[in-house]
């Protein structure tokens, strides 16, 4: 399929009509779609036949110190994962100090428990018994009398 012969110039005009803001076939945004349906041509001929059409679009809008619309949404797009990512940075931070504390912790109950176990190896011929505890009395023992 051969391009139109005045393709060309009606890309111009549609640049020209957005830029104006005064767009006749499409929304009007800043966007390679929008000028390809400005100009009722396939988007094509502007990303493969007039790149330089599109650069020059491009480059306007640039020039006019405007943001063009696919930007502005890629923009706020990336936005919230840069938060996220700062939330996630804290508390791997956090997570770095809790491991450290917890590597102290596991260390120092390592070596007391080593230490008891020596102790403990140390006197293995030591044996000492506790004091017994009281029994409670059954109401059926013949010591107590009267309680039948």
């Amino acid at each position: 399929m051969t391009p139109a012969l005045d393709e060309r110039n009606r890309i111009r005009a549609a640049m020209d009509r957005i830029l104006g803001g005064t767009p006749e076939h499409s929304n009007g945004a800043l966007t390679i779609v929008a000028l390809a349906a400005e100009a009722q041509v396939p988007r094509n001929a502007l990303t493969q036949r007039h790149t330089d059409l599109r650069s020059e679009f491009y480059e306007k809008v640039c020039a006019r110190g405007e943001m063009p619309d696919n930007e502005k949404r890629l923009r706020q797009q990336l936005r919230r994962p840069k938060e996220l990512r700062g939330a996630d940075a804290e508390q791997i931070t956090q997570l770095k100090a809790d491991v450290e504390a917890l590597v102290g912790a596991l260390h120092q109950s390592t070596v007391e428990n080593a230490l008891l176990r020596q102790q403990l190896a140390d006197r293995a011929g030591v044996f000492r018994a506790l004091p017994a505890q009281p029994r409670a009395r059954d109401s059926a023992d013949p010591e107590l009398p009267g309680l039948r």
